[in-house]
């Protein structure tokens, strides 16, 4: 079905492309965003699984970061969506093996989590090199509690230690509170931003996108037939991009395509297992447990009763993820339950002693290829280098990649998509036509 020349296209209906195309209809230009899956929101994503008795879930992003300056805060706000501090509602266990941390053993992780810390934040602003997180952090391998603050640096990253890039790293380290939206993340960013972006055409992938046309336009192909437009921003994920699911033609400029390499995606799985009895392994709701990670473990952090509900949501990222997903979702489950057994013995297994279980799928999900991407040592100034503009706007990158302090987030994902219309030529006067001003 023809469709008439718009002044942008705006490719994928994540955070990113809800903002870009939220910002276009204020500005008052044309618009069509396109999203190659059934649904808004990308990898933010709310559910009611079965296996959790209708429980809320959030399949990608859960936490409103870095609250005190984060756009989404006062959207929810002004939505009246009810917030939650996620900090003041966890208490958190630690254990060393199968038994709860003492004081003593917990104050020396405290000092080995800040002294690490504050010494790689030292590298990263230095003049050396730029390292991974583990290069640079070797020096303090003989602390017993090294591993384990380099494994939650991994997790929260959703990439190993020694594929990180330090500087990345330091640069998009988050600070401040953290927020839940009642209802879960995803619901909230298809409700409040969705209505923002306004209509969508779903199921509708881009196959090509042409852009440099005669005219300064561009052609953006799809199954349905090909749009014209005055520009295109481009939301998917580096993972997309890197596995060809889009043909640019002209092919992109060399240090284009090396930054979308040096962009790879990581993986943070989550897997959710609901209690089949009254038994709450004398642990709080919302108790966050980690433990003491040895030479060659990998960390699952767990998140007991999780507002009070009757399940526990294990989180794994890195290679082990990336291995679990390939064997399908049977192996991440039974990976959670495994951390549980060495945690809790027997009582574990019978309390957790049903198959059921909810696995998240996004390394394997054609549609994103990975849960959000992270730098690989020496390219740091990757991701702005994506988020530059090529053919004078005509054709822009957005997503939680292209930010550069916020890398990983759905905050980021928003004010990348915001700035990508700045940089756009469709954010240029009006005029008549839809090609952009050569």
């Amino acid at each position: 079905m023809p469709t008439a020349p718009v002044d942008c296209v705006v490719v994928g209906a994540g955070v990113a492309g809800l903002a870009a195309a939220a910002e276009l209809r204020r500005l008052g230009r044309s618009c069509l965003l396109l999203e190659a899956g059934s649904r808004i929101g990308g990898r933010a994503w709310t559910t009611h699984p079965p296996a959790l008795g209708g429980a809320v879930f959030d399949h990608g992003a859960s936490w409103l970061h870095q609250a005190e300056g984060n756009p989404l805060v006062s959207i929810a706000r002004a939505a009246g969506d009810p917030l939650r501090s996620a900090d003041g509602l966890r208490e958190w266990r630690t254990y060393v093996g199968s038994r709860l941390a003492d004081a003593e053993e917990l104050a020396a992780y405290d000092r080995a989590e800040a002294t690490l810390r504050a010494a790689l934040a030292e590298r990263a602003e230095g003049a050396q090199a730029d390292v991974s997180l583990a290069e640079a952090a070797a020096s303090f391998a003989a602390d017993p509690w090294t591993r384990t603050v380099l494994a939650w640096e991994g997790l929260i990253a959703a990439a190993d230690p020694g594929c990180l890039s330090l500087r990345d790293w330091h640069l998009n380290s988050l600070a401040g509170g953290n927020l839940l939206v009642e209802g879960g993340l995803g619901r909230f960013v298809a409700a409040r931003l969705g209505a923002a972006a306004g209509p969508v055409r779903l199921a509708t992938p881009v196959q090509r996108i042409s852009w440099q046309e005669p005219g300064g336009t561009v052609t953006i192909g799809t199954p349905h037939g090909d749009i014209t437009a005055g520009s295109c921003i481009v939301t998917v994920s580096t993972g997309v991009l890197a596995g060809g699911g889009i043909v640019f033609a002209p092919a992109l400029p060399a240090p284009v395509e090396e930054a979308v390499h040096a962009l790879p995606m990581g993986l943070l799985t989550k897997v959710a297992l609901r209690a089949t009895g009254p038994d709450r392994l004398d642990l709080p709701a919302s108790c966050a447990v980690d433990r003491q990670v040895g030479p060659g473990e990998t960390l699952m952090s767990l998140h007991f009763w999780p507002g009070g509900a009757d399940h526990v949501v294990g989180f794994v990222a890195g290679a082990t993820a990336w291995d679990l997903a390939r064997e399908g979702d049977a192996a991440p489950a039974a990976f959670c339950r495994d951390t549980l057994r060495t945690l809790f013995g027997a009582r574990a297994d019978r309390l957790f002693a049903g198959d059921a279980a909810v696995v998240t799928g996004w390394g394997l999900d054609p549609l994103t290829r990975g849960s959000y991407c992270y730098a690989v040592p020496g390219q740091a100034a990757a991701r702005s280098l994506l988020a530059q503009p090529l053919a004078d706007g005509r054709l822009v990158f957005a997503g939680e990649a292209c930010h550069s302090r916020l890398g990983g987030t759905v905050g980021g994902a928003y004010l990348s998509g915001k700035a990508a219309v700045g940089l756009s030529c469709a954010n240029a006067p009006a005029r008549p036509g839809v090609g952009c001003p050569g």
